[in-house]
């Protein structure tokens, strides 16, 4: 696996995420709020985390995954776990203005925003983990030819 494809993922999910700092706004409903008071400081340390991937490549990749793993965790518990477990009746009613894709009047459902940030962090997650592994030998490289 080559360091451009973690990078790109990687890219991809900061510029998703710099549209929550910013609030993308409709009509009658929005894709984000701007919520940079709230979240600028993942916005920073996940900029940091992928600066020191690029520039510090040795020490940075275990602070990349390590960061975005922590990431995925607490998004998961703000959000999915009340899709399985249920109630979230106040993030049902924060949310209720959002673009969804799935509605629900009885349980909370992440929105299309934190659907598609959920799978931009588990994309990079697995492929800066699975770089670190390739690099390090554990899987069998190609033979060059």
């Amino acid at each position: 696996m080559k360091k451009k494809y973690c990078v790109c993922v990687n890219i991809l999910l900061l510029g998703w995420f710099f549209l929550d700092m910013v609030g993308v706004y409709f009509e009658d409903t929005y894709l984000v709020t701007r919520s940079w008071k709230d979240d600028g400081i993942f916005m920073f340390i996940f900029a940091v985390t992928l600066i020191l991937f690029i520039f510090k490549e040795h020490i940075g990749k275990y602070i990349l995954v390590g960061w975005q793993a922590l990431w995925l965790i607490t998004q998961f518990i703000f959000h999915e776990w009340y899709t399985i477990v249920g109630g979230g009746e106040e993030k049902m009613r924060y949310f209720s203005e959002s673009i969804k894709l799935f509605y629900s009047e009885s349980r909370y459902i992440p929105d299309l925003y934190h659907i598609v940030l959920h799978i931009l962090i588990a994309a990079s997650l697995v492929l800066t983990s699975l770089y670190i592994i390739k690099n390090k030998g554990i899987w069998p490289q190609k033979p060059i030819q």
